[in-house]
């Protein structure tokens, strides 16, 4: 009984958050430009296209659970290191509120003045 709740209800639940990672992955890594990947010394966009892209279609049509969580590892890998480096280099960094390059977290940095 435990175990057909658990098959009914959570697993679903997990297979939809996976592919709702892989599907947010797949667009990111589509609006990055071909050059940030370069300069951010990762791998090629394409290269990043075709696992995401790979990723999606396991997850939404296959559902093998071996193949998933290879595609979620890919996910996890391109949202913790690819995208923050894509950032960086394109000029993505945390400037919100019209702050400079040097300041630091909790304010400006002026050199330990």
């Amino acid at each position: 009984m435990l175990m057909q709740g658990f098959d009914n209800g959570v697993l679903p639940l997990l297979g939809y958050a996976m592919l709702a990672l892989a599907v947010v992955a797949f667009v990111l890594a589509l609006l990055a430009r071909e050059d940030a990947y370069r300069a951010a010394d990762k791998q090629t966009k394409t290269f990043w296209l075709v696992i995401l892209a790979v990723t999606v279609l396991v997850d939404f049509f296959l559902g093998m659970l071996f193949l998933q969580i290879a595609g979620l590892v890919a996910s996890i890998v391109f949202f913790v290191d690819v995208r923050p480096a894509l950032k960086q280099v394109s000029g993505g960094g945390n400037r919100r509120h019209g702050g400079s390059s040097s300041d630091g977290p909790y304010g400006p940095y002026n050199g330990g003045r």
